[in-house]
């Protein structure tokens, strides 16, 4: 089942960079060579970012995000489309914070499970509690540590990563 998705390395140290390309070529199981095309971060000195649209099978975006993990300075994003029964996924990672991970919807909206807003309803006591515990579920303070790297972005060129096979 094919899908795509975006790549978004939000910020590297300089001598990572070729090792996340290198990471990136490997879950394609090395039949491309990948060149991110890197640019300065403006949003945080000395480090590099670059964004890349791929295609390929349905979990991909995963495989993309835990290779990306094993560098905990990165800042990065990975979103997958939904594809035929599959929903689709918005991954990051913000150092110090970890990974949030979410299904989305055709839309790209974030989809929160029933029973993780059951489990939240349960056990909050307060509005201030529950409003917590949704933007936690939302993944917001990801969103808000990320969002100076985006804006930072601007209108970078993008190109496709496809697995060939």
């Amino acid at each position: 089942m094919q899908t795509r998705g975006v790549i978004y390395i939000h910020s590297s140290p300089s001598a990572v960079c070729p090792h996340v390309e290198w990471a990136i070529g490997r879950v394609l199981d090395g039949s491309v060579t990948v060149k991110l095309g890197w640019n300065p971060q403006s949003a945080e000195r000395g480090t590099m970012r670059a964004e890349r649209a791929w295609t390929g099978y349905a979990g991909m975006g995963a495989e993309f995000a835990k290779a990306l993990a094993q560098w905990p300075m990165l800042r990065f994003e990975v979103t997958e489309d939904p594809s035929a029964g599959v929903d689709g996924e918005r991954i990051m990672h913000v150092p110090g914070r970890g990974v949030y991970r979410a299904a989305t919807s055709a839309g790209g909206d974030i989809m929160i499970a029933e029973d993780r807003i059951r489990a939240l309803l349960a056990t909050t006591t307060s509005a201030e509690a529950l409003r917590g515990g949704l933007d936690q579920l939302l993944g917001l303070d990801w969103d808000r540590e990320l969002e100076p790297y985006r804006q930072a972005a601007g209108g970078a060129e993008q190109s496709w990563l496809s697995q060939v096979g």
